[in-house]
């Protein structure tokens, strides 16, 4: 890690402020944003290019059984400087900058029982966060925080409704137009009525706190914390002290240039340790086309997964539910189900062999009831049958007692060097950058429902990555091979099929983040089919990624870099158009242009070359809820 840090300390006394001193600002290394906290800790504001983004909001904390605090005095401020290349390992970027202004915020109560409140705050050129802290050793109730956001000009947004398995469609709204008694889940996107900037309000590091979601309190979005199911009074009880997680707003000047950030991850605890052993790649998958109660435990049907997975040079197979003792019907957490043992006439070591043998590793999905109460005995059976990885399912839930469980299974999974995919889990916040095995989760509406419902629209697809993937990878499950349009799509557990041409299915290989990413329909529909090829060759992690064009729920061209070779992804909803791409981003020279885009049915897709340099700029024809992908090699001149 190259680590250039500089840190400045100044204690000021409050008679240093004086009485005009209202706010307390910080600006990023651009000087281009800032957040201003009242000098007595009880708003605050954000700007971004002379403009208000977060107009005046709320700021504090609601302890369970304790007076309220007083009135807060600033007693001192510590500045902070941060510039550090922080390497990243299987994600969207090789590196991540991590550059900001800080600074922590000591207040104390004015009178009575003289408490302190410390407030950390960081001012990036992309965005700004802020926190709480109470020192001390004896536990802290926290009935809420009084932490709300109020858009500046009644901004439109785009939200979701909180959603146990964070599974629905994001929608337009301005804040005065939503219901007071509902709650809406994170992130919130938004823009300021003179559309100059683009920005998201969302969390990072919840590790030793709770989740949250939004309310409307007036012109305000108000969070609440989610309390433990069942448990009545505080929301969060800490062991000793607080530290509660970052709240943030990443800003940019269009919607998508939010893509690239790296706020959220920079927000957590860098990893420890070696994790060169994390092996980002594409994995075959059983349930997507298969019933909805799961494949029946069968090693026949497993190895006919496996060897296609072997024969298309992906790193996994994925063995969904049903393959452990006892299980039933998918997917209750059944007292006989044994996780610890595979049902009967399944050898799980001589089939993690089989799949080794081949260069294809297993990995096994689970209920996170029956790994909680076990997770090392489980683990370590798993480590001895030779498993790379699992898929956790069926959290639903954001609270205290689930946030520690993720901690513990990405540190057990770590330990034993096994990837973690967390499904009914809640949206990203970071815990990726500290443990980068935890390499994707759901908490998503994604393709799984095309066997279930219509809502999985060419739309959705769309909001998508402007909205829920700009807070970390999303397993969106992509792949499906059987295209349909909207308006002949019909709803199918068995083989089901999408709402979006085949250019379409290629598209989001490029630009759904997923390191370990599905392959998600049958063997039989893949072979010999058009496109295949480049879900063959795309690769799930990258060196770099830039934002080229497009608009939420409308269309998106995106462009990720690995090593030399550029990949570009483009896809539109509804609304069939032509995409002019410039190719600016290009380094000089000539460059063989591969391009698969829509034909005239919606399960063609034309291949086509030609050479191209930086100076070209690249058309691409996209049908109606259609897509296309372009593989972009630098080639020596003649």
């Amino acid at each position: 890690m190259k680590n250039t840090t500089h840190i400045a300390t100044a204690v000021l006394a409050l008679a240093a402020f004086g009485a005009q001193a209202a706010e307390l600002a910080i600006s990023s290394p651009d000087g281009q944003v800032a957040i201003r906290i009242a000098d007595d800790a009880s708003s605050f504001n954000v700007v971004r290019k002379g403009e208000t983004v977060i107009a005046s909001s709320p700021l504090g904390l609601e302890l369970d059984g304790q007076p309220a605090f007083g009135l807060l005095r600033l007693e001192s401020r510590q500045d902070t400087k941060e510039d550090r290349v922080i390497p990243l390992v299987a994600t969207k970027a090789s590196a991540a900058r991590d550059r900001y202004v800080g600074a922590t915020l000591a207040f104390r109560e004015a009178a009575g029982p003289r408490r302190r409140v410390f407030m950390d705050v960081r001012a990036y050129d992309d965005g700004v966060a802020f926190r709480y802290r109470l020192d001390g050793t004896e536990p802290v109730k926290l009935r809420s925080e009084r932490t709300a956001f109020v858009p500046a000009g009644d901004a439109s947004c785009l939200l979701t409704p909180v959603d146990g398995g964070h599974e629905a469609q994001f929608e337009r709204h301005r804040v005065s137009e939503l219901k007071a008694d509902a709650a809406f889940d994170m992130p919130v996107v938004c823009a300021t009525p003179s559309g100059r900037t683009h920005y998201a309000i969302t969390q990072a590091h919840l590790q030793g706190y709770t989740g949250a979601s939004f309310r409307r309190e007036g012109e305000a979005l108000r969070l609440q914390l989610s309390g433990v199911p069942g448990r009545q009074g505080p929301a969060f009880v800490s062991t000793g002290g607080l530290t509660t997680a970052w709240r943030a707003v990443m800003m940019a000047d269009r919607a998508g240039d939010l893509i690239p950030s790296q706020l959220v991850g920079n927000l957590n605890p860098a990893p420890t340790g070696d994790f060169s052993w994390v092996k980002p790649g594409k994995t075959s998958w059983d349930w997507w086309s298969g019933p909805l109660e799961g494949v029946k435990p069968d090693l026949a049907a497993y190895k006919r997964f496996i060897d296609f997975a072997a024969e298309s040079g992906f790193a996994y197979h994925l063995i969904d539910a049903g393959w452990s003792f006892g299980a039933g019907p998918c997917c209750d957490p059944l007292p006989t189900t044994d996780i610890a043992r595979a049902a009967d006439g399944i050898d799980m070591p001589a089939l993690a062999r089989y799949a080794a043998e081949k260069g294809v590793g297993l990995l096994l999905w689970v209920h996170w009831q029956h790994l909680d109460p076990r997770m090392d005995e489980v683990l370590d059976t798993y480590a001895r049958w030779g498993i790379k990885g699992i898929k956790v399912d069926f959290m639903n839930r954001d609270d205290q007692d689930i946030v520690k469980f993720y901690e513990r299974v990405a540190e057990a999974t770590a330990k034993r060097q096994m990837l973690l995919d967390m499904h009914g889990a809640y949206v990203p916040a970071g815990l990726q950058r500290t443990y980068p095995n935890y390499i994707t989760q759901e908490g998503v509406l994604g393709a799984e429902w095309n066997k279930m419902d219509r809502r999985v629209t060419p739309r959705h697809n769309l909001m998508l990555p402007y909205t829920r993937m700009l807070t970390g990878p999303m397993d969106y499950t992509p792949g499906g091979f059987r295209n349909a349009t909207p308006a002949t799509y019909e709803i199918r557990a068995v083989m089901p099929q999408t709402q979006t041409t085949r250019g379409q299915a290629l598209a989001m290989y490029v630009v759904y983040d997923s390191p370990l990413q599905m392959v998600s329909d049958d063997p039989a529909n893949y072979r010999g089919e058009a496109g295949f090829d480049f879900i063959k060759r795309v690769p799930t992690a990258w060196d770099e990624t830039r934002f080229i064009s497009g608009e939420p729920g409308e269309d998106i061209v995106l462009a990720r870099r690995r090593g030399k070779t550029w990949y570009l992804g483009a896809m539109t909803s509804e609304q069939a158009r032509t995409e002019k791409v410039s190719l600016g981003f290009l380094p000089p020279g000539r460059w063989k242009a591969t391009v698969w885009q829509d034909g005239e049915e919606v399960r063609e897709v034309r291949r086509t070359q030609r050479m191209v340099t930086n100076k070209d700029v690249l058309s691409l024809a996209l049908a109606a809820a259609g897509g296309a992908a372009v593989v972009l090699e630098p080639t020596p001149a003649p």
